[in-house]
């Protein structure tokens, strides 16, 4: 199977659907397959259900689906900066189910591996418990979470060879690699494609075998906030003195 092909944005748009799940990688915009989500954006499907940490920012990102009205559920763990994500919650236009970060991640994980469902102490008495099953184990009450199953991934790496094999950049790695695994077809963007043999085996973050296609990203990174801390008086300066 070829995972570089001429066809990407054509085969990436024959797998969407309208009322479709689609696990997303990125963690604010850090890891966020903009280029995919471009894509996404275009083909102009509706009703999604989208799987992610949050929703980036206004008119960044999963942004962009939000504006053009294509989302109609999100199991997140955070609304964040998104203005646009947090008027269409209070005022009914979007479903959203918050997920713990922890228990997101462990769902995404769960519908990659083949396991069912998982117990976890994680908001047991809390609305998020509501109407789950619970269980007593050693004494203690947990709440049963069921695995998140999505129709198609879309991750961002930093590095990927031919056959898929994924190396991530710092925290932008985040949900990356379990959102990978998680899809019945996973895509991927990277920014750098690179010839059979150039990752070493430390660098397979994800291993090839959970990918199906790679492109190259064409949509820059952006940075969501930039923050400068300050540089420490030096008091030998402040009196003129060098040492």
């Amino acid at each position: 199977m070829r995972k570089i092909t001429d066809r990407f944005e054509e085969i990436l748009t024959e797998k969407l659907f309208d009322g479709m799940t689609i696990a997303v990688g990125g963690f604010g915009i850090a890891g966020t397959p903009g280029t995919l989500i471009e894509i996404v954006r275009k083909s102009g499907v509706k009703n999604l259900t989208i799987v992610s940490n949050n929703m980036g920012i206004d008119g960044v990102g999963l942004g962009r689906l939000l504006e053009n009205g294509q989302v109609s559920k999100v199991l997140a763990s955070y609304i964040g900066e998104n203005k646009l994500f947090m008027e269409q919650y209070l005022t009914g236009k979007i479903e959203v189910e918050f997920v713990p970060q922890g228990t997101l991640v462990e769902r995404i994980r769960s519908g990659g591996s083949g396991i069912g469902g998982f117990y976890t102490q994680t908001a047991v008495g809390t609305e998020v418990a509501k109407g789950k099953p619970t269980r007593e184990i050693n004494g203690k009450t947990y709440v049963l979470e069921t695995a998140i199953e999505a129709d198609v991934a879309l991750v961002k790496a930093h590095k990927s060879d031919v056959e898929g094999n994924l190396r991530y950049r710092l925290a932008a790695r985040n949900f990356n690699p379990l959102v990978a695994q998680n899809g019945k077809t996973t895509f991927v963007e990277a920014e750098s494609i690179l010839p059979r043999g150039e990752l070493g085996p430390d660098d397979f973050h994800t291993p090839g075998i959970f990918v199906h296609y790679i492109t190259k990203s064409t949509v820059p990174s952006r940075i969501e906030k930039v923050v400068n801390r300050p540089l420490p008086i030096r008091e030998d300066v402040l009196q003129g003195e060098t040492k």
